[in-house]
């Protein structure tokens, strides 16, 4: 069965969703790594520890203490923005 929640990157595409939005729930995520529900847009959240958990790449990025702080940004960004929002 088909999810039929968005994901961050189609709400994105969409214009639902926009850069600031996305950056904002990066700053979050890199503020706190335990932060869970985080309204996004339009009746829009996400998990975002858990979006980040599932994201193999972005998980170990942001483990490994040797990658720089914009590679970790971008890690998170990548895994946000391919996270299913869901619709409150």
């Amino acid at each position: 069965m088909v999810d039929p929640n968005f994901t961050v990157g189609e709400l994105f595409k969409a214009k639902a969703v926009i850069d600031e939005q996305v950056n904002a729930a990066v700053k979050v995520y890199l503020a706190d790594p335990s932060a869970t529900a985080h309204s996004i847009a339009g009746g829009y959240s996400l998990d975002l520890a858990a979006a980040v958990s599932e994201h193999g790449w972005a998980s170990s990025v942001v483990a490994n203490s040797e990658s720089s702080p914009t590679l970790k940004r971008g890690a998170v960004r990548t895994a946000i923005l391919l996270t299913r929002a869901q619709k409150a």
